[in-house]
């Protein structure tokens, strides 16, 4: 039994990465596409579908994008707050990442969004993983 299917997903792309595929395969889940959007909206990744599958069982393939020289656009994929540790952070907290290389991913009463737009909405939240 899997407790933390945010992490499995992001292991799942980091995996992917390391290893220069094209596409990988992960478990659906409505906050695992929530980041998926954020991350295709800043353009670490090419593209993502939800494919149905036998049993009613939902998986996602995700498009990962490399740049020219075939080097992964992510170079480092981390989960924050974990399921016995909860991470939470203000509007203020959450400014700039990498000195604005990198990207915080928060779900706040807004849904799931990237840290300039929530510090843009003055709102704060779980810090659910960070990616540059």
């Amino acid at each position: 039994m899997m407790n933390d299917i945010i992490a499995d997903a992001l292991t799942r792309i980091r995996n992917a990465a390391t290893r220069k595929l094209e596409v990988t395969t992960l478990l659906h889940s409505n906050s695992v596409v929530g980041i998926l959007e954020v991350l295709l909206k800043k353009e670490y990744i090419t593209g993502y579908k939800v494919i149905e599958g036998e049993n009613n069982k939902k998986t996602i393939q995700v498009e990962l994008k490399y740049d020219e020289n075939e080097r992964s656009v992510i170079n480092e994929i981390t989960r924050v707050s974990k399921p016995g540790r909860r991470v939470y952070k203000n509007a203020s907290e959450i400014k700039s990442f990498k000195n604005g290389h990198g990207t915080i991913i928060v779900t706040t009463n807004k849904g799931i969004i990237a840290n300039d737009e929530a510090y843009a909405a003055n709102v704060g939240g779980e810090v659910l993983c960070t990616v540059w």
